[in-house]
């Protein structure tokens, strides 16, 4: 190159990078919507694919779940400050707070010591949906757990202890410092729309709920400060105004499972109260935030059972699916995500297609086993066994192992008997789409996903 050439190209700029000014400016989000799996691990997305699609008469495994068709996705570490396999309460604080802590608290950082009050007071951490409605956004929380469980209540409240979720159950030596219980703190709190379950802690015992004043009426209280409306079943949600907040609680405790649902069950699933809440939310001209949770794909798995988890799962795929359908990809980030995962296996050497919930059949002519294609294979106690397992729950045998039971209400033999299945400490899975999605790469700590949605909204 002449020197004469060079220079020409230096003066015109091209040998220089564009300015920063010039640089298209980075996509921003209107909206954000967290879905959140509760125990939804890497195994248990792969068994509720295969499952989804043996439903509709397909082999399985070459399904992808809606969410699965995300461009971007990275691997989270789930670990709590103190604990090398977490809870929900310290994992949804991570992406709510933005700061890892303890294992059983929620909305306080990890110098607090857990069930203790003071500290809880003493170290509140900012928590994203009070920002939220502080920067003017709609706010929705969305659940089929009870909405004063840890992962729904990590949205709005701090806890010392995740089971606080009525007054009585704040211990008596706690009690009189100056803590709220979870549901005090929910009917306290700014939201357009909450749905789940959980009505006994929000009232007293006139109305058949846990709360030490026996006239308690938290939902009332929160309907006549809020101007708001709360509902008790699916027609009363549809039915709502669409311009008011909306209290949506379903159920005593937690919501019933999928499984279980009759076909004229008063309560809406979690794909009806997700399309309910976008529905309003959107129309708030400044965006929103909507945090959903497929609470009870955990609560099954901690029960030993498979099928139901993975019914949760796949109900779970369709409520993301309607948000996909139903919102803007250009103006809406959607996150999918889980908290931590389960003690969840598949195993054995089942043929392609074998039922996901059944005994593990090899394929025809496999080496050692000799699978004739149909007929189920052994193990060394000279029993068939299912390609669905745990490590540890209350379906671990003592004594002699019994022929396993199979389909959807089955309790999955496990090795280590424990009252009920623990979660595990692997990586989880974050799949994005939106506006900043790309920034769900590689692997991340839990709480940079809070950094994630505050980048997307513009507001780092």
């Amino acid at each position: 190159m002449t020197r004469t050439f060079l220079a020409a190209l230096l003066l015109s700029g091209a040998a220089f990078p564009a300015h920063a000014e010039d640089a298209p400016a980075e996509p921003k989000a209107k909206n954000v919507i967290l879905f959140i799996g509760d125990g939804m691990g890497i195994s248990t997305i792969t068994a509720a694919r295969i499952y989804e699609a043996q439903k509709r008469g397909e082999t399985g495994e070459e399904n992808s779940l809606s969410f699965e068709k995300f461009d971007n996705v990275a691997l989270v570490k789930t670990y709590n400050t103190n604990a090398q396999v977490p809870d929900s309460a310290g994992t949804a604080t991570a992406m709510h707070s933005g700061v890892k802590t303890r294992i059983g608290v929620l909305g306080i950082g990890p110098e607090a010591e857990k069930g203790v009050c003071a500290d809880a007071l003493a170290h509140p951490l900012p928590l994203l949906g009070e920002e939220v409605k502080q920067r003017g956004l709609a706010l929705g929380i969305v659940t089929t757990t009870r909405l004063t469980h840890a992962t729904p209540a990590s949205v709005v409240t701090r806890s010392a202890d995740r089971d606080w979720e009525a007054d009585a159950a704040i211990p008596a030596d706690q009690q009189g410092q100056g803590c709220k219980d979870i549901a005090l703190q929910l009917a306290e709190a700014d939201f357009d729309v909450a749905l789940g379950g959980g009505t006994a802690v929000f009232y007293g015992k006139e109305m058949d709920g846990q709360r030490s004043d026996a006239s308690a009426d938290l939902p009332g209280a929160w309907a006549a400060r809020s101007g708001g409306v709360v509902v008790k079943d699916t027609a009363s949600l549809r039915a709502a105004p669409m311009n008011t907040p909306v209290l949506g609680i379903f159920s005593p405790s937690h919501m019933t499972y999928m499984a279980d649902r009759t076909p004229d069950s008063p309560e809406p699933t979690l794909t009806d109260m997700t399309a309910q809440a976008i529905a309003r939310l959107q129309a708030d001209p400044d965006g929103f935030y909507l945090m959903v949770e497929g609470g009870r794909i955990d609560h099954a798995h901690h029960g030993g059972q498979a099928g139901y988890a993975l019914e949760e799962a796949v109900e779970f795929a369709r409520a993301v699916q309607w948000a996909v359908d139903h919102t803007d990809p250009e103006e809406t980030l959607i996150l999918v995500t889980a908290d931590h995962s389960h003690v969840f296996t598949i195993a054995g050497y089942p043929q392609r297609g074998n039922d996901i919930l059944g005994l593990v059949v090899p394929p025809a002519g496999r080496g050692e086993d000799g699978g004739d294609g149909q007929t189920p294979v052994l193990a060394a106690d000279g029993k068939p066994y299912t390609t669905l397992g745990y490590a540890n729950g209350p379906g671990a045998l003592r004594g002699e192992r019994t022929v396993p039971e199979t389909g959807i209400a089955a309790r999955q033999q496990a090795t280590v008997p424990t009252g009920g299945e623990t979660h595990a400490g692997e990586d989880v899975a974050l799949f994005a789409t939106g506006p900043g999605a790309d920034r769900a790469r590689g692997v991340i700590e839990q709480n940079v996903i809070y950094s994630i949605i505050r980048k997307a909204l513009g507001w780092d």
